[in-house]
């Protein structure tokens, strides 16, 4: 079994979507005009339970199968990023300074085109779940959603998400049971010192220094720290002091991320970071004040859900075009706050060569659209088959 036919029949439409939101991009939670365009396309297709307005733009509509059954829910992202694009391309972002850099634009293709074909169908019991979201680049539209009820409104009981893959063979597919992104925080450290003349160091208390004997010691909790068998990533990408070559400033900041797997690392590396910077400024005569924001938590994969949207998927591509126990990443993904609430899986699809994601060269891969939509139908059809 390969690319389903009916939707490979209309992926020239698919295409003119994609690019018509690639064109268009939004930033955030202010997803209005995507969830617009979103809105018109479920409508022609039939789709008449249509929430919007979710986690302040999203987007959640039923499709009804043919009888009773359990519920599934398929989710894409619609935001874009704060980036001013380079490709050239006739349908590039009319909007200065945002653009689809990660593949956001493809992601609502390719639900809405498993939309369009549902649709038309209805072969499977039960029914779908459309989750639509905005904001998944920084402030956490799938929290949100899950906090406003629209898993457990519609009884969702399963929920399963694609991400595009730049430099994987297009149309094949990545994933793993367990772990498959990590949790993300961020670290902010404010050194407060005693400023003065450069030539007179002996009068102040220097926190310069200080910063930079605190950066030096963080690097000691991953090599010191850590089980060298727990993946742990914390990089300092961030200080900011000073002002001119003469004046020794009064404060200094550090900014770093930290991407952990488990609870425990995560309780660990919260706590070596606050004795780290308190001790190592107190050690330099000035003084600290740590804090630490949670980001997304890690996104973990179902191990059961994860082994049957791998079989799901050999049966689009082929067994030899699927990875199902690929290495985990430290990137993060807010599809985690999705994944904690109900089981299921999220995978990677490869798009071919090209600019990586977050790039202002990048550009998704209409070829592999009618891939992923099919993925989403499969699985629906497989999951909640027609008794």
């Amino acid at each position: 079994m390969a690319v389903i036919n009916r939707i490979a029949g209309f992926s020239e439409e698919m295409t003119a979507w994609r690019r018509h939101l690639h064109a268009h991009p939004e930033l955030g939670f202010d997803c209005h005009e995507t969830a617009g365009f979103v809105v018109a396309r479920l409508r022609e297709f039939g789709i008449t339970q249509i929430e919007t307005g979710v986690a302040t733009s999203g987007v959640v509509a039923v499709i009804d199968g043919r009888g009773d059954g359990p519920t599934i829910g398929l989710r894409a992202d619609m935001d874009a990023l704060p980036m001013t694009e380079i490709t050239g391309l006739e349908y590039a972002s009319q909007t200065p300074g945002k653009m689809h850099a990660c593949g956001h634009d493809g992601h609502t293709t390719m639900l809405l085109g498993a939309a369009k074909y549902l649709a038309e169908t209805r072969n499977f019991a039960g029914r779908v779940v459309l989750l639509f979201q905005p904001a998944e680049e920084g402030p956490g539209g799938g929290r949100i959603m899950v906090e406003e009820g629209a898993l457990s409104r519609y009884g969702v009981e399963q929920v399963y998400a694609l991400h595009t893959l730049p430099g994987a063979p297009a149309g094949t597919f990545e994933t793993t049971p367990g772990p498959i992104m990590a949790a993300v925080d961020t670290l902010h450290i404010d050194v407060i010192g005693r400023g003065g003349h450069g030539a007179m160091p002996h009068e102040c208390l220097d926190p310069v220094v200080a910063a930079v004997a605190i950066v030096q010691a963080i690097q000691t909790i991953v090599s010191r720290n850590r089980n060298p068998l727990d993946d742990l990533v914390i990089s300092v990408t961030q200080i900011h002091t000073g002002t001119v070559d003469n004046v020794i400033p009064e404060t200094a900041y550090i900014n770093a991320t930290i991407r952990t797997f488990t609870p425990e690392v995560q309780e660990m590396v919260h706590r070596r970071l606050r004795e780290v910077a308190l001790g190592t400024a107190a050690a330099h005569g000035v003084r600290a004040e740590v804090r630490i924001e949670l980001g997304y938590p890690a996104t973990y994969n179902d191990a059961d859900k994860t082994a049957f949207a791998a079989e799901v998927a050999r049966e689009v591509v082929g067994a030899d075009a699927v990875i199902a126990d690929r290495p985990r990443e430290m990137g993060a993904e807010d599809f985690s706050y999705m994944l904690q609430e109900r089981p299921g899986s999220y995978l990677f699809l490869g798009q071919g060569e090209g600019p990586g994601l977050h790039h202002p060269g990048f550009n998704f891969n209409d070829a592999v659209a009618p891939v992923g939509a099919s993925f989403f139908a499969r699985l629906v059809e497989r999951a909640q088959p027609v008794s």
